[in-house]
């Protein structure tokens, strides 16, 4: 790590800890950045550095969302009966209760979730191309379906999640601070990563998967490893979100594949695809330009975020991070041959 590079990380950490410091009225949107930037990190493993569009990756966040929502529940009380009494009755979870159940949750939904990429990447990764994303799709709306109508979790009506037992302040700083670590601890995990084997063994598929596996690359592990890889902190950040909004339910909090599932794909390209740092550029931009557009455009909200997408994708398609590296490629380590006379070969023919 060089210098300056040490540098940007130290002035993104100390950020990220006095900002809810300094904007206590904005800790629960610092929250959703990090979780912003999650997404897109998760996203890229597949679509960028893989060149697998996923548009399901959504499922792995609802899923851990409710895995997390049973342990925590079930632990102490009959998931059912308090589902099905749900206003009727207050249960009160002691401390102990709720720091333990949400511990062993968070660990349970990255573990299911991993679980669950791993035995569809058997018949989703047969698929390629357009029909993967649109398989993905299926398997998140599918998901989002048989949630609703399982009565045994609320269906339609939701979950109400054990209350934080501290104060409002204390509970905002609490899973601010969850979504930051697990958004550092994601992109450093992936940054040592794509640095192996493995993160060649991602870009090969990427270029070429049938010559991949032609010179004897298990392509079809790979696959499965790297949506497992993002299947797990999706899980986690899935636990997390649903205790953060207090109730949750299949449509618009667990499986929101209009919202937080088209988000991910946008964040990703908007920062250019295929890097490390576009997806995190993308979505600090993305989230701000969203919540800007809430406070003062309010209903034309989407309608400015979809001209986004849709300027990214026509005439921006290799992202901020991928204009920079073809403007100054010295600066990212890239090395252009030029012809004699300071030409790129291209220019020279």
């Amino acid at each position: 790590m060089t210098k300056n590079s040490l540098i940007l990380h130290c002035a993104i950490l100390v950020s990220g800890i006095v900002a809810p410091l300094l904007f206590p009225g904005l800790v629960f949107q610092f929250a959703m950045l990090w979780i912003m930037i999650l997404f897109a990190l998760t996203w890229d493993v597949l679509g960028g550095q893989m060149g697998y569009n996923s548009l399901g990756n959504i499922l792995f966040f609802g899923f851990g969302m409710y895995i997390c929502a049973i342990t925590q529940i079930g632990m102490f009380y009959d998931v059912g009966k308090y589902t099905a009494a749900f206003g009727a009755i207050k249960v009160d979870f002691t401390d102990q209760q709720y720091y333990l159940g949400l511990a062993l949750g968070l660990v349970f939904a990255a573990l299911a979730s991993v679980v669950v990429a791993a035995v569809l990447s058997w018949v989703l990764f047969g698929l390629r191309g357009p029909y993967f994303a649109i398989g993905t799709l299926g398997a998140a709306l599918a998901a989002a379906e048989l949630t609703g109508s399982w009565n045994y979790v609320g269906g339609g009506g939701g979950i109400s999640m054990p209350v934080f037992p501290g104060e409002p302040g204390a509970r905002s700083l609490f899973f601010y601070s969850l979504c930051m670590l697990l958004t550092i601890v994601c992109y450093l995990f992936l940054r040592w990563l794509y640095q192996t084997r493995f993160g060649m063994a991602l870009n090969a598929i990427r270029d070429d998967e049938d010559k991949a596996e032609a010179m004897g690359l298990h392509t079809n592990r790979y696959k499965m490893m790297a949506w497992s890889i993002s299947a797990f902190f999706l899980g986690i950040v899935g636990g997390l979100f649903g205790n953060m909004t207090g109730f949750i339910e299949p449509m618009e909090v667990a499986y929101p594949t209009l919202t937080f599932g088209i988000f991910m794909v946008a964040m990703t390209l908007l920062g250019g695809k295929g890097t490390l740092w576009g997806p995190i550029i993308g979505a600090v931009l993305f989230h701000v330009l969203k919540e800007v557009t809430w406070t003062y455009l309010l209903g034309w909200q989407y309608v400015a975020l979809g001209l986004l997408i849709i300027v990214n994708v026509v005439y921006f398609q290799q992202g901020i991070m991928g204009w920079m590296q073809e403007k100054w490629p010295e600066r990212f380590g890239l090395v252009v041959d030029r012809a004699p006379g300071g030409a790129a070969p291209e220019d020279a023919q």
